[in-house]
Parts: C-alpha cells; sequence; structure tokens
C-alpha cells in the first residue's frame, strides 16, 4: 500500500520560513490517472488533528484549499516527477507548532481527517517567540 514519510520540521524563529516534504514510495502518483488527494494536517499538544491544505487532481484538473488559519502564509505544492509533495510555511507563528502530518485520499477528499486513508508518520515543527 501507500507509504508516505514526512521531513523538514524543526526549529524556526517567530515570522521565519520553513519547507515541509511529503514523500510517497514507489510510482504510487507519479503515473496515477484518476482522481487523488494529498493533505497536510497538523495536531498540537492536547488538541485534535486539524485540517492545513489540501491539494486534489481530477479530470478537471487541479486545486488547492487551505485553512483560513493558514491562508496567505502556507502555500502546498507538489512534484508528480518525484512523488512529493510540499508544503511551504511562511511567516511563521507560535501558534503554528504542532506535528505535521501528510496523508492521501484515492479519491476526491476535503478537510475531514476521516476522508483519508494513507498517513505519514508526522514531523514537529517548533515556532520559537
Amino acid at each position: 500500500q501507500v507509504q508516505l514519510v514526512e521531513s523538514g520540521g524543526g526549529l524556526v524563529q517567530a515570522g521565519g520560513s520553513r519547507r515541509l516534504s511529503c514523500a510517497a514510495s514507489g510510482r504510487t502518483f507519479s503515473g496515477y490517472t484518476s482522481t487523488y488527494t494529498m493533505a497536510w494536517f497538523r495536531q498540537a499538544p492536547g488538541k485534535e488533528r486539524e485540517f492545513v491544505a489540501f491539494i486534489t487532481w481530477s479530470w478537471r484538473g487541479g486545486s488547492t484549499t487551505y485553512a483560513d488559519s493558514v491562508k496567505g502564509r502556507f502555500t502546498v505544492s507538489r512534484d508528480n516527477a518525484k512523488s512529493t509533495m510540499y508544503l511551504s510555511m511562511n511567516s511563521l507563528k507560535p501558534e503554528d507548532t504542532a506535528v505535521y502530518y501528510c496523508a492521501a485520499a484515492l479519491r476526491s477528499a476535503g478537510p475531514r481527517v476521516d476522508q483519508y486513508d494513507f498517513w505519514g508518520q508526522g514531523t514537529q515543527v517548533t515556532v520559537a517567540s
């Protein structure tokens, strides 16, 4: 089945930037022609996992959607040749501190956790004030 591995987390100062990567194993998505979605979620200590952004592809083309809390600061993108999804984070705030997870669904999906079938192990992002 699909395996996802996140990387790029670490310590960053408030106002700084960081780019996360999510690599899918094998040729899982590079040659896939049907609708599929990849997404980023995050989970802070003591809180529920929350939606960050997703990117989806279908016969109509691709599109991206962002949570209001990160809109205008974060950008999700994908390198099809490398089967890798990225999350570029700018103007980071202490409240962005969380474990960031990538997820995938072999269909059109949205901001709900239960819509995704495959998950990575997460990467820690800590934003210092």
